[in-house]
């Protein structure tokens, strides 16, 4: 499987494709700005999105869509959630029957509330869809910085021909049949990295940010398992592995639009001054919805969910956390496991 293309030139869409240089004798990599691919091409560096990072020579830059899509075995579909049903509709006149698409995206879609792999099964039919999510920051995996991964699909064969393709010396990747799992643990934990961001804005400190990152991901499990994931693919690299880099990294965009929210910043100005997207603002809201249609408790994205669109002070959103009602840390623990007074 060597005819492969990654779709959308961003930090992390040139990141794979750096990766995919290592295993792959030519791949493609498209963005819809001719003027980037053109400078990309010329420099071998992507200045606007991964700097620092050279572009092997065996990756080549286009704008034409169809060039890049077909006769493809693999595409990785590298775009901003809110975007991926659209592309998916663009490639679908040039993609071949059985190739595997991957979607690199991690969000959910707003209003319908589905996953990524269930907008390609439903756009891409006569494809196979696959999702990689893990720990993975664009600006280390791209400087080859040893890294690992998981990729998903509901078919082994499918998953395990994308493991192949992206494991090298320096990402090592794991496959996981838990599709639901792996995409909700991606999407999910970006609401916990705008808490996190919150919290470090507002001067708090490392105990802070442990309880979030803890509780956060009870309460990423608790949606997940009402959804029909796995209870294990939480505690894995899509996972809790995602959710502590997000929280605590530089590299972190949603976890830095928390923190100038912190400082007082109101969410237009800060997304105003950004030039990539921060996920985790559309999926609170969707997670938010979910969480009531489900009755699963989530008091830490209803947290979120009120600052972002409610204008609620973070440091009351804090105050409002830790006031809780008390409870169990394990909340199917049973009174009887106690000893008796």
């Amino acid at each position: 499987m060597n005819k492969t293309a990654i779709i959308g030139a961003g930090s992390w869409g040139t990141a794979l494709a750096v990766t995919l240089a290592e295993n792959c004798p030519n791949v493609l990599l498209w963005s819809r700005r001719k003027e980037l691919c053109r400078t990309i091409n010329e420099t071998r560096v992507n200045q606007d999105y991964l700097p620092g990072v050279t572009i092997p020579s065996n990756v080549t830059l286009t704008a034409d869509l169809e060039e890049a899509v077909r006769q493809k075995d693999m595409l990785a579909l590298v775009v901003p959630s809110h975007t991926v049903r659209d592309m998916a509709r663009q490639i679908a006149p040039y993609t071949k029957k059985e190739t595997i698409v991957i979607s690199c995206a991690k969000g959910l879609e707003e209003k319908t509330y589905q996953r990524m792999t269930q907008i390609l099964q439903e756009e891409l039919p006569h494809c196979h869809a696959a999702v990689l999510s893990g720990p993975n920051h664009a600006e280390e995996v791209g400087r080859k910085i040893p890294s690992a991964t998981v990729v998903s699909a509901q078919k082994r064969q499918v998953a395990e021909a994308a493991q192949d393709l992206f494991m090298t010396r320096f990402l090592r990747v794991y496959t996981n049949p838990d599709v639901v799992g792996v995409e909700l643990g991606g999407a999910l934990k970006n609401i916990i990295a705008l808490g996190a961001g919150i919290a470090d804005g507002l001067g708090f400190g490392d105990n802070t940010i442990a309880a979030l990152m803890t509780r956060g991901i009870s309460e990423i499990a608790r949606l997940g398992i009402a959804m029909g994931a796995d209870p294990l693919t939480f505690a894995g690299l899509s996972g809790i592995g995602d959710l502590m880099v997000t929280c605590t990294s530089r590299h972190s965009r949603n976890r830095s639009l928390g923190v100038e929210l912190g400082k007082g910043k109101k969410l237009s100005e800060v997304l105003a001054g950004m030039h990539m997207v921060a996920e985790g603002v559309r999926t609170t809201r969707t997670a938010w919805e979910l969480a009531q249609q489900y009755g699963v408790e989530m008091p830490i994205t209803n947290q979120a969910y009120n600052v972002l669109f409610e204008e609620k002070d973070p440091r009351a959103a804090v105050v409002d956390l830790m006031r809780r009602g008390r409870t169990h840390e394990t909340e199917d623990i049973v009174s009887d496991k106690y000893e008796t007074w």
